[in-house]
């Protein structure tokens, strides 16, 4: 099998390839640098070079609040470069795999969404990630759409200069006190977990949308709590409502992904959110970024 990842240095892209190296498949690597994947020719130009069997399109705008001031290029990304991907990969026969978000949901079935539940995304990025959903699935026959949901890796998210564990370090580092709010419920997952099971979803052949996220849910004061007592941070850490700390976004109160899906295909979903945070905290983390 040989794999082209875009985005290969960002923070899942750079745990795709290793997940493909672990399996034996030649990989090749293109970073947001190499290929700008709003950009057709771009893309062609890799693709051609590449000459892959399945094609990772980690690209994404994903800072929330800049999506909101900047719809053209989370558009561009988003969406038409899915579009790209989509249909260039078509053309050469190779298997897609892009990923979406729990953000297409607006929260309101509180409940774990599932796959066939409606979208319902509450802000742009929700919107361009959707649209993106729906140019990967209708322009290949060969095309796996995964929604994902708060991520954690080793290696730091490119746009928004770290990720959640490290954000938290830092505010334990340098504030008095962290607010964090508790009622906003999510999925999160490890970056190591989603390359897991997308490289074993590509190995079965299997097309299509799948929830790809930890089981269990919580809040992202209980997410916090977690890295605080595992890295025994002793700064004071306090639950606080959305409200309290306003937005100019409007996102989801509950995007709780449900992956069950996976077992009808044999495939173990990600580990619980608390016991893939904890082996990540222990066997991963080394304060980068802080």
């Amino acid at each position: 099998m040989r794999a082209a990842v875009i985005g290969a240095n960002g923070q899942l892209g750079s745990d795709l390839v290793l997940e493909c190296m672990r399996r034996g498949w030649e990989t090749v690597s293109f970073t947001h640098d190499q290929v700008m994947v709003e950009d057709l020719e771009s893309v062609r130009r890799a693709f051609d070079q590449a000459v892959p069997d399945v094609i990772f399109n980690t690209a994404a705008f994903h800072n929330v609040p800049k999506c909101e001031q900047e719809p053209e290029r989370s558009f561009a990304v988003n969406a038409l470069g899915a579009r790209n991907v989509a249909l260039l990969g078509e053309e050469m026969g190779a298997a897609t795999v892009f990923y979406s978000t729990d953000y297409v949901f607006d929260g309101a079935k509180l409940q774990p969404y599932v796959e066939d539940d409606l979208p319902g995304p509450l802000n742009v990025y929700g919107v361009s990630k959707l649209a993106g959903e729906h140019f990967s699935r209708s322009l290949t026959s060969q095309g796996l759409v995964l929604r994902i949901s708060g991520l954690f890796g080793k290696v730091l998210c490119r746009a928004k200069g770290g990720n959640f564990v490290t954000t938290m370090a830092r505010a334990a580092r340098d504030r008095p006190e962290v607010r964090v709010v508790d009622d906003e419920v999510l999925s999160p997952t490890p970056t190591r977990e989603i390359a897991r099971v997308s490289v074993d979803l590509v190995e079965i052949g299997a097309t299509g949308l799948y929830h790809v996220a930890s089981e269990g849910q919580c809040s992202w004061y209980d997410f916090a709590r977690v890295i605080f007592d595992t890295l025994k941070f002793n700064t004071p850490l306090l639950p606080c409502s959305a409200a309290e700390l306003p937005s100019a976004v409007r996102r989801p109160s509950y995007s709780a992904l449900d992956s069950t899906r996976l077992a009808n295909l044999s495939i173990s979903p990600p580990l619980h959110w608390r016991d893939g945070l904890v082996r990540f905290l222990q066997e991963e983390w080394t304060g980068l970024g802080t």
